[in-house]
Formats: C-alpha cells, structure tokens, sequence
C-alpha cells in the first residue's frame, strides 16, 4: 500500500447566506442555509449509495460551513472528521462579507487586478492567491505523507480548490477527484489564471 496514491475527493462546502447575497466570505463564518445543509446530505447520500469503501477519513477546513458540511459527511459514512485549518478559503481582508458592488466602489483598481486573475495579488489586504496555491498545496503534501494511499475526503472552498486543481469549478456541495502526489509534485504556479475569477 506504500506505493498507492493517495485519493482525494475535493468537497465545496453547501450554499451559505451569503452565497445567496453575493458576499465574499474570505475567513467571514457563516452557516450554512438550510438548502446547504439539504446539498449535504444529498451528496452524503450519494456517497452512500455508491458503497465506496476507498474513504477512509474526512479533513475539513475549520470555518463553520465546511465543519458543517463535513459532520453532515461524517455521519452518513460513519468517518471521523480531522480539521485543518490549511483548508480555509482565500483571506479577502477587508473585502470579507462585501459584495463586488460594495468592493468595486472602495477599491476599483484592485479588484480589476484580482478578477484578471494576478496572483500576487492581495484581495483587501489579505492573502494573494500564490500564498493560498502555497499553503494548501503543503496541507496536501503533509497528508500524503500521513496517509499514504487512502482516500480522505477534504471538504473546503471554491478558492482552495481552484489552488489545488486549477480550473476547477464546483458548485456548492460539488465534488472534484485529484491524487494528493500529483498535487504536491506540482510547481507552484505563479503565472496569471483569469480562470481563478471572484470567490
């Protein structure tokens, strides 16, 4: 087994209230709504009825909507959940809860050189998207190295999964599959993703 990849199956957290408002979360912490929560329990549904015995753990961002999500996860597949604090979203700063609206009229220039996809970057002062590519792709390489050749199932957000698999594009409670090797082999990419878009 030393030799078997190590599968991930990527989860975007279900919807929030402020998915439905257009506000950017960052490390903002809102809840799920209840469709987020019923998005949850439809894909843990899904996971059950497929009867795959490839996962063996859950890690989870530590930002209520993923954890949410995750126990959601957890106790339809019976799996212990791990957080790891890695796996939060893009820090947006002082952008956190605005809408584009809201940050178009207090900081036009940057935000036109956030959505042209910039990774230098730092969205209201936050973190720049070469810092997230950075630090999610060593909390890749670090559980690897601690699980190597299970299957975790890391329920996070569409910033860290556009860093770890770019052009990926999951809806809420939407999964992408990716070999943690593959990913923590990668260079870090700092070239322009107009892909990467807004959060």
């Amino acid at each position: 087994m030393a030799n078997a990849m190590t599968r991930l199956l990527l989860v975007r957290h279900g919807q929030t209230p402020w998915n439905v408002a257009g506000r950017w979360q960052g490390f903002g912490d809102p809840g799920l709504t209840d469709l987020g929560r019923e998005q949850a329990e439809a894909l843990a549904a899904e996971l059950v009825a497929a009867n795959d015995r490839r996962w063996h753990r859950i890690v989870a961002s530590d930002l209520g909507r993923a954890r949410e999500t995750a126990e959601i996860l957890s106790r339809a597949l019976e799996l212990s959940v791990e957080i790891d604090r890695r796996l939060r979203e893009l820090d947006v700063g002082q952008w956190t809860g605005l809408t584009r609206a809201e940050i178009e009229k207090q900081d036009p220039e940057t935000l036109r050189d956030f959505e042209s996809g910039e990774p230098s970057v730092r969205p209201g002062r936050g973190e720049s998207r070469i810092e997230i590519r950075m630090r999610t792709r060593d909390c890749v390489r670090d559980l690897a190295e601690r699980y190597p050749g299970e299957g975790l199932i890391l329920v996070t957000h569409l910033g860290v999964i556009r860093a770890l698999v770019p052009g990926a594009e999951p809806e809420n409670a939407s999964t992408v599959i990716a070999h943690a090797e593959e990913i923590a082999e990668r260079e870090i990419d700092f070239v322009r993703r107009p892909s990467d878009g807004p959060l």
